[in-house]
């Protein structure tokens, strides 16, 4: 990925491009296994000696925060991030804990207007079961 699609990507949310946030953007952009912290963290740390889990952290929720990404919780271990933030479902194999994208549209996804006069602000949809590698 061209470190001006990151620049933009950050721009469109945003966000200021600075060294820390283009690198774990383009790091995040770049993968589809939804990472968690620790393993961004330490795809980085060889070139970026200085860098701390927890400058990764505030990162990735600032990401959040801003809908450039989105923090998944569909493990019940590690929080999971993903760039991917057009609307999307998951699927987790509950034998090899990999995380694959489903396609799901927005119209697939029942309607929540009327529901005690909530505002929605996110939704995510999980499925859990058996990868077809696992079976």
């Amino acid at each position: 990925m061209e470190i001006q699609e990151v620049h933009n990507h950050l721009k469109k949310h945003g966000l200021r491009p600075l060294p820390h946030k283009v690198t774990i953007m383009k790091n995040l952009l770049e993968r589809y296994d939804h990472p968690t912290i620790e393993q961004i963290y330490n795809d980085l740390l060889p070139d970026m000696p200085t860098l701390s889990k927890t400058t990764v952290y505030n990162t990735l929720k600032l990401f959040c925060d801003k809908k450039a990404a989105v923090a998944l919780s569909i493990d019940e271990r590690n929080v999971r991030y993903d760039a991917q933030t057009h609307v999307h479902a998951h699927f987790r194999c509950k034998k090899c804990n990999v995380i694959y994208d489903v396609p799901l549209e927005e119209k697939d996804i029942p309607p929540c207007s009327n529901c005690m006069d909530f505002r929605l602000e996110d939704t995510q949809v999980y499925f859990m079961g058996t990868c077809k590698n696992c079976k």
